[in-house]
């Protein structure tokens, strides 16, 4: 189905990942905000025709607010959307309710002050008065409070409800990624606001402002299940992180993996999927009881991993291929390390968590769910519903065009969001808003 076009503008844009999805659900980006000029210029690239707004947003805001306005002026159109997707490393995994008793009495608490960043957009969104808004952060902002302007403590949420009411109406929601068919396990919190009757009357009717799911873990009662990471990469050419020669294919943009060195490799090759190189056993007896990697909480309830976890077999005595290092004695011990790490993924499900550290074999379950080895680029690429649209890792700086760094790449994977789910957003908000969705 073919929809009206409607403008949209971006705050903390990041490289436009998610926006991208947007834009294939018709909406029309006419202005980006972003910090990061790296990122910007990503997107200079990708979004051509856009105006881009690089800075603190403190400072940007009103520039922001006078472009739009005059572009809808000139045009008489209207402004369909906002997509904010504010920083998220300030949010607090603490509770909120003991934040705000604390500072009751009198133990206030130390804030991020990149929380803060919610106010000026929301100044933005008060002034430019979208038809919609999408807030998209982690799950740990519904625990996070900031100070307002009036220097109270207030929880993010209320602030935005506070703010946006009474002309809006909306939720926020816990999305797991992968129930809507994407092939990675990843978890956000979409915070949705409209101030359109359609969408009103949906969400005063019991209806949610987010898509339905089409997937689940095993399926049943009308859903699909879970694409698994295995079902996703079953058409890349193999790869093998042993050498150079095999660790890349160059018939596939972007398909190319760290070469681990033999120690690493020996650890990684003898992972079992779903296991952590620290739990395996002994190649040279085949004797499988020896004690596996473990944490436990100390004194103060912090989780630790053991430091006792054996890496020689009990059996005949061998080293195993454990993550290990070696002492002055000549000895080996077990390296520090979460049971999660050197881990194998699990072919059946799908993958965890894309981080900016997909590319380490040490990082939390980055190891491919049956070849030795980490995920490629392009593989990453594909998990995470980047190569489903027309995209370019090309930056613009100053109308001089240049490669992107595999790094910058494997950090815009990290903190972005799939684009496939946005764009099912905006066409579920657009069946809505055209009558065509019945809740």
């Amino acid at each position: 189905m073919v929809y009206l076009l409607m403008k949209a503008i971006s705050l903390f844009s990041g490289a436009g990942i998610g926006d991208i999805g947007l834009r294939a659900a018709n909406y029309e980006f006419i202005a980006f905000s972003e910090l990061e000029g790296d990122r910007l210029e990503l997107i200079k690239h990708n979004f051509p025709g856009s105006e881009f707004f690089v800075g603190d947003i403190w400072e940007t805001k009103n520039h922001i607010i006078d472009y739009v306005n005059l572009q809808l002026s000139s045009t008489g159109e209207k402004l369909g959307l906002i997509s904010c997707t504010a920083p998220c490393q300030g949010m607090s995994k603490n509770g909120q309710g003991t934040l705000l008793k604390n500072a009751r009495e009198g133990k206030r608490p130390k804030l991020d002050p990149r929380n803060r960043l919610i106010i000026p957009a929301l100044d933005i969104i008060k002034s430019l008065r979208p038809e919609m808004v999408i807030f998209e952060n982690v799950i740990e902002m519904r625990r996070t409070i900031i100070e307002d302007d009036d220097g109270n403590l207030v929880s993010i949420l209320n602030l935005i409800q506070k703010k946006l009411a009474p002309d809006y109406v909306g939720d926020a929601y816990d999305v797991e990624f992968a129930d809507y068919g994407i092939p990675q396990r990843r978890k956000r919190l979409i915070t949705v606001y409209s101030r359109l009757d359609s969408h009103q009357r949906c969400f005063h009717s019991g209806g949610q402002l987010v898509p339905y799911p089409t997937h689940s873990r095993d399926g049943g009662k009308g859903l699909k299940q879970w694409t698994s990471v295995s079902e996703a990469l079953k058409a890349f050419p193999p790869l093998d992180a042993a050498n150079k020669k095999v660790a890349t294919n160059s018939s596939v943009p972007y398909h190319r993996v760290p070469v681990l060195d033999k120690k690493k490799y020996r650890w990684v090759s003898n992972t079992p999927p779903g296991r952590s190189a620290f739990d395996n056993q002994c190649v040279s007896c085949g004797f499988d009881s020896n004690p596996t990697h473990s944490t436990s909480k100390n004194e103060s309830g912090i989780n630790r991993a053991s430091k006792v976890t054996p890496v020689y077999c009990e059996s005949c005595g061998d080293l195993l291929p454990r993550p290990h290092v070696l002492e002055k004695d000549g000895t080996y011990r077990i390296m520090s390390g979460f049971t999660s790490a050197y881990k194998r993924m699990s072919a059946n499900l799908p993958s965890p968590t894309l981080t900016r550290n997909f590319s380490y074999a040490c990082s939390d379950q980055k190891i491919h769910p049956i070849e030795h080895r980490v995920l490629s680029i392009a593989e990453a690429l594909k998990l995470h519903t980047i190569s489903g649209y027309k995209y370019e890792w090309v930056k613009d700086v100053c109308g001089v065009k240049s490669k992107t760094s595999d790094a910058l790449i494997r950090l815009v994977i990290g903190e972005s969001i799939p684009p496939l789910f946005m764009e099912l957003l905006g066409n579920h908000l657009n069946n809505i808003r055209n009558g065509d969705f019945i809740f």
